[in-house]
């Protein structure tokens, strides 16, 4: 190729051309590195007041708590707070975001314990206290998931068990809910209905980048680095096999990191019984600095109804 752009038998335009072209494809394919390096590498993580409400540990809320850790089935180590409550009541799984750790769900924290639940919040891999790895966008979390249902089927003998997800995490849960009957009700708040569409609105919205040719290579990129197949991580196709377990989903209608017809499209696939919030002028996976009263009402509702 270089040989190409060195004959002299080409034109003067077209060898500008042709540079140009491939100057292009270099931009192009270093974009999409880059992309796929930040997807799976996030910035550190600082806890904000702002988005979790609550940066300390569940007794700086006024619940009592142990450290937990336990292990994959491909040998992670994933770390937790486990919160009793009524011994005999069912326990939730509150399951982050990309980039976060296990405070986000601990805005939740009070209002599920003091309705009886047990609660387990986890910091995914490559997250928090957990061993270090990549973000897979829920491809590789989903085991720390079944890993977290297995702790508490068997460790703290829960008789029954939801989960509620924020943002990856309420992918993550969708996904794991699928292939896991110990998952009896799932809360899904701020989920994206599938890869290849967050990544195009990402690109848009954040990068002001077109979907194409962009997102192709992106994705490509991304199962290359992490060898994991894009194409399994869709729960908008995944969400339907979950019924007859219900599920609740929760979108705010200003959620700029995940658009919300992510939100009505997984309600739109979902079998019955299911619920749907649409948060008015709610952020991403910030409907309880929406309308906390609500949040903490419906989320209490919808497990004490189902589990």
């Amino acid at each position: 190729m270089l040989a190409l752009l060195l004959t002299p038998s080409l034109s003067c335009p077209v060898r500008i051309l042709i540079r140009i072209f491939f100057a292009f494809v270099l931009i192009i394919i270093g974009a999409a590195y880059y992309f796929a390096h930040v997807l799976m590498f996030p910035a550190k993580y600082e806890c904000q007041v702002e988005h979790f409400a609550f940066c300390g540990t569940p007794d700086s809320v006024g619940l009592s708590y142990e450290d937990v850790e336990f292990a994959t089935a491909d040998r992670f180590t994933i770390k937790g707070w486990y919160v009793p409550g009524n011994p005999a009541a069912p326990s939730v799984l509150l399951v982050h975001g990309r980039g976060v750790d296990r405070h986000e769900g601990l805005r939740f924290g009070p209002a599920l314990h003091a309705a009886g639940f047990n609660l387990l919040l986890i910091d995914l891999r490559n997250a928090g206290e957990s061993q270090k790895s990549f973000i897979s966008m829920g491809y590789y979390e989903r085991r720390d998931v079944l890993a977290a249902v297995d702790y508490l089927a068997l460790v703290k003998s829960a008789r029954s068990i939801g989960v509620f997800g924020f943002s990856m995490g309420a992918t993550t849960s969708i996904l794991s809910m699928s292939v896991d009957q110990r998952i009896r009700a799932g809360i899904f708040e701020g989920g994206f209905s599938d890869f290849r569409s967050i990544i195009a609105d990402t690109a848009r919205n954040d990068y002001f980048l077109p979907e194409y040719p962009l997102v192709p290579i992106v994705e490509w990129i991304f199962e290359m680095r992490g060898n994991l197949s894009a194409s399994e991580i869709v729960p908008v196709k995944r969400i339907a096999s979950i019924s007859p377990r219900p599920i609740f989903i929760i979108h705010g209608t200003a959620d700029r990191r995940v658009p919300p017809d992510h939100g009505a499209r997984l309600f739109a696939a979902a079998g019955q019984p299911k619920w749907f919030w649409s948060v008015p002028g709610g952020r991403h996976t910030r409907a309880w600095q929406a309308d906390r009263p609500k949040a903490e009402a419906m989320v209490t509702e919808f497990f004490l109804k189902y589990l």
